[in-house]
């Protein structure tokens, strides 16, 4: 009777806490993922019922178009120098404002609000605003100043388009990423940092030997999601530049989207974006692996 009632204690209380979410995930997450995964290997057009089963199975014929296409490596590789940069960029800023706003700085609490602002943003909504800056406000500084940088708009250029998509994106993700860093700081004991403070350290010997190998999970996790977000950015991407000029700023997600919807090529879209998640979660996964053994040692 006891092990009974234990075991109907657990299952009620998977049902309350549990459930939902799995349900959410499998329903919302796991089965469009299958499913898109076995269209990969069909010639579906994308908009007849699939139930109908009007397509043909085509084997690896998606995949053998997808790894053909050049204009599918050139956006990957322009993604990869995305995520770069974006990944430096952000972690960098993201970890020098959390030190910033743990700091005895007067009215540091304002600034972490100011600070995180951007994330509450829509993608969507964030390239429209910064539509108008690079191609208005831009063209207002230069004719202030005179300067060459700032006589055309940044979006009609394809090495400043893409430079202004990654300064979006970077503006975006900081703020998140600087909760992430504060909660590690202020998660350091105070007796280790005074103990330091009075065998003479100096502050950038104490932020190199104690701050920032005891930050190592907080690197972790913020070196993956920004990973996952950089990969992943596609609203920003569309809003901004929708991909140009010349299809200069295609971000992978962009393509792919574009490939599936635009050109509905249903099958040569969905086997792209197959390519992409292993290649994503390769990475992830090899970052985290990483991270966890220097935070091991």
């Amino acid at each position: 009777m006891y092990t009974e009632k234990g075991l109907l204690d657990k299952l009620k209380s998977f049902a309350t806490f549990s459930f939902i979410p799995l349900f959410a995930f499998v329903t919302v997450l796991l089965i469009p993922f299958l499913v898109g995964f076995l269209l990969t290997f069909t010639d579906w057009n994308g908009i007849a019922a699939i139930s109908s089963l009007d397509y043909n199975w085509v084997g690896l014929k998606n995949y053998s178009v997808a790894f053909a296409d050049k204009d599918f490596w050139t956006a990957l590789l322009l993604t990869f120098k995305y995520v770069i940069l974006v990944v430096v960029f952000t972690n960098i800023i993201a970890f020098a404002i959390a030190l910033l706003v743990t700091s005895k700085l007067s009215g540091r609490n304002f600034f972490r609000s100011i600070f995180f602002v951007p994330n509450l943003i829509g993608g969507v909504v964030l390239g429209f605003i910064w539509v108008f800056i690079f191609s208005r406000f831009v063209e207002y500084i230069g004719d202030i100043t005179n300067l060459a940088a700032f006589q055309h708009s940044w979006l009609v250029d394809p090495d400043k388009a893409f430079i202004a998509l990654v300064i979006v994106s970077v503006w975006q993700l900081s703020g998140y990423m600087m909760l992430i860093y504060i909660a590690g700081l202020v998660g350091i004991p105070n007796d280790i940092i005074e103990a330091s403070s009075i065998d003479g350290a100096s502050p950038w010997q104490r932020l190199r030997h104690i701050v920032m190998p005891l930050m190592i999970p907080a690197f972790t996790i913020s070196l993956f999601l920004t990973l996952r977000n950089s990969f992943m950015a596609f609203d920003v991407n569309l809003a901004l530049t929708g991909g140009g000029p010349f299809r200069s700023t295609e971000l992978v997600t962009l393509h792919i989207y574009n490939e599936a919807f635009r050109f509905q090529n249903y099958g040569d879209g969905q086997a792209k974006a197959v390519i992409l998640f292993v290649i994503v979660a390769t990475i992830a996964i090899i970052q985290v692996l990483a991270t966890n053994r220097l935070e091991r040692t």
